[in-house]
C-alpha cells in the first residue's frame, strides 16, 4: 500500500515554490541584479582608497558625488572613480 504518491508530492511541491516565488517577486523584493553595484560607507571609501575620513569629508565638500539615506551617507564606487578621472584630466 502507497502512503504518499511521489510525483504527486514532487509537483505539489514545485508548485508552492512557483507560487511562492511569483509572490515574493510581486512585492518588489527581486533578487540584486548583476549590474547593481553595492553602496560604500565612508569608512569603506576611505579604506578602499586609502585615505583618512577627514579627507572622505573634504572631497564630499568639493563636490564628490553620494547618496545620502537618513543620516549614513553611502557612495558608489563608480561614480568617485569616474569623478576622481574627470579632475585628473583637467
Amino acid at each position: 500500500m502507497e502512503i504518499i504518491n511521489y510525483e504527486a508530492l514532487s509537483h505539489c511541491i514545485r508548485d508552492a515554490v512557483r507560487a511562492e516565488l511569483q509572490e515574493h517577486f510581486k512585492k518588489g523584493n527581486s533578487p540584486p541584479r548583476k549590474d547593481e553595484e553595492r553602496l560604500l560607507s565612508k569608512k569603506e571609501l576611505a579604506e578602499e582608497l586609502k585615505v583618512s575620513l577627514v579627507t572622505v569629508t573634504d572631497w564630499m565638500k568639493k563636490g564628490l558625488p553620494f547618496l545620502r539615506l537618513h543620516k549614513r551617507v553611502y557612495f558608489k564606487m563608480s561614480e568617485v572613480l569616474a569623478i576622481m578621472q574627470q579632475k585628473i584630466k583637467n
